[in-house]
């Protein structure tokens, strides 16, 4: 299978629980055990990282079935499931709110009595080209509740749709806990003729000789198996390795079934649309500002163009608008593919800022556009690893916290940060870590340059099959994602919402969003940059 960033053939993954996985309780408050998620360094955390981490493993943990096992005939059946608008002849106004209530049942047509699927909901009205994002409520008894706020007046349809049933979604915590081997990673070592390449990954299984790589600065671990001849300091590159097949048993594998129960619409069993008269006077002022974090929708699409309910937006559609706005700005771009498509849409769309060529590896970078003229220098450049990149040279691993304390910053420093998407297939102690790591090096640049810009790009959500799922599933990012938005609210950061600008769409779910969704990320980006003066 080849979706458009899987694509390495899979070598055999090694065996992950290592003989010093001694079980201990990582905390009083969730009482779950799990074995270490790595053989080497254990994480050494103060006493509030300790309670932040639990707090925050806390706030994400997941409804649970019943204990024993569940046939694939009792797990959810999209297709008998349905919901039902509450009152949706009502007289509705922009402002008001819809409530949605959606009723599971299993493939045998018996209502579901327990929690914990995975669901995602919009409202849309097809012809407005406007859409907007609903909040789910897992009642635990195989209700959800969902609600949405009606934005634009005209006919506004609700869709819903399961995008895992509850069942698979225990696949999925099992595989985040017990296989963060399930993506490999590799690395060149190299002298004078002679090369090796060895597995590498955030813990490897005991038993060989490894390569310590663990970054001194950050203290984040990486290791690679010893090649037999060369030296650890011959590294030359890093690479991804595969992706392990057959990690499911032949029960579970039906929990993951693309036409039955992966991303499925559940459709209404009585209206599922609402007539919504436009508010009794105009008053564009009164725009709610919510928390910028925690507002639910934060935005929605009208004409196909984001409106944030947090900050103004204003559409950059001429090339000219930008460059004034980036006008003697160094805009650093950090992170994954889904943020380089910044970099590629900005220096395609404005013809002054030309791409410098660095001879740096397609679609891996570090990528430099400049614009001479009006003194504008765009770069961007990958995360540290787990990155799973084709080809990243080892001078240019780099880890975002280590970047930014080489920044100076300022009024003209403007800095964008996306990290997610590779660390889905990993406990989600090792992403408190990176964000930890990062944030600390954010909130001494904005102490000492307080006036230096940061907006982070949230996850979005993308087209899943029976593979990807187990790799890249939205549930893993929506897990990511929440833990993310809360480690960083109450710090000077703005937030482009990437997530629900990829829900409310129309357009089907991609990795890479579409240019248009991607148009609409960068207004909302630059819109902070050059704030509207009023």
């Amino acid at each position: 299978f080849s979706p458009q960033h899987l694509d390495d053939d899979t070598i055999s993954g090694s065996n992950w629980i290592t003989e010093n996985s001694v079980q201990h309780p990582l905390s009083q408050t969730t009482k779950t055990t799990r074995k270490p998620y790595c053989g080497y360094a254990q994480q050494t955390l103060s006493k509030r990282e300790q309670a932040e981490q639990e707090s925050l493993l806390a706030a994400i943990q997941w409804p649970k079935p019943p204990d024993g096992k569940i046939t694939f005939a009792q797990s959810t059946d999209p297709t008998r499931s349905d919901f039902v608008i509450v009152k949706p002849s009502r007289f509705f106004k922009v402002g008001d709110q819809l409530e949605v209530v959606v009723r599971m049942k299993d493939f045998q047509g018996k209502p579901k009595q327990y929690g914990g699927d995975y669901l995602q909901a919009r409202i849309h009205s097809p012809v407005l080209k406007a859409g907007a994002a609903g909040r789910v409520v897992d009642c635990h008894n195989g209700l959800y509740k969902v609600f949405f706020t009606l934005l634009w007046p005209g006919e506004v349809k609700v869709s819903v749709s399961l995008v895992h049933p509850s069942e698979a979604i225990q696949v999925l915590l099992r595989l985040r806990e017990e296989r963060p081997d399930r993506v490999y990673f590799k690395s060149s070592f190299k002298s004078g003729r002679y090369s090796e390449t060895t597995e590498c990954n955030v813990c490897l299984p005991g038993g060989l000789p490894v390569c310590n790589f663990t970054d001194l600065y950050t203290g984040e671990p990486w290791f690679c198996y010893k090649p037999r001849k060369l030296s650890c300091a011959s590294r030359i590159s890093h690479a991804k390795g595969g992706y392990l097949k057959g990690l499911l048993t032949q029960e579970e594998s039906l929990f993951f079934q693309s036409d039955v129960n992966i991303k499925r619409p559940i459709l209404s069993s009585g209206p599922d649309s609402v007539i919504v008269k436009p508010k009794a006077f105009t008053d564009s002022s009164s725009m709610d500002r919510a928390e910028e974090s925690t507002a639910s929708p934060s935005g929605y699409y009208y004409e196909d163009q984001w409106r944030s309910r947090t900050h103004w937006i204003h559409n950059f559609n001429k090339s000219d608008d930008i460059t004034e706005c980036l006008q003697g700005k160094v805009i650093h771009l950090f992170g994954d593919s889904t943020i380089r498509q910044w970099f590629e849409y900005l220096t395609a769309f404005v013809p002054d800022l030309v791409e410098f060529n660095l001879g740096s590896p397609k679609n891996v970078g570090p990528f430099m556009s400049v614009d001479l003229k009006h003194n504008i220098l765009l770069k961007f450049r990958c995360h540290g690893p787990p990155i799973r990149f084709s080809t990243v040279f080892s001078s240019e691993l780099r880890y975002i916290a280590n970047e930014l304390n080489g920044i100076v910053g300022g009024r003209n420093t403007v800095i964008a940060i996306t990290i997610w998407s590779h660390f889905s297939t990993f406990p989600v102690e090792v992403y408190i870590r990176r964000l930890r790591n990062i944030r600390r090096a954010i909130v001494q640049l904005l102490d000492r340059s307080p006036k230096t810009l940061i907006v982070i790009r949230t996850a979005n959500v993308q087209e899943l099959g029976p593979e990807v799922s187990l790799f890249n599933s939205d549930w893993y990012s929506f897990q990511l994602d929440s833990v993310m938005r809360k480690m960083f609210s109450g710090i000077a950061v703005h937030f482009v919402d990437a997530w629900e600008m990829s829900v409310a769409h129309y357009l089907p779910h991609n990795l890479h969003p579409n240019e248009i969704i991607v148009k609409n990320q960068i207004d909302a980006f630059l819109s902070y940059v050059c704030p509207l003066q009023t």
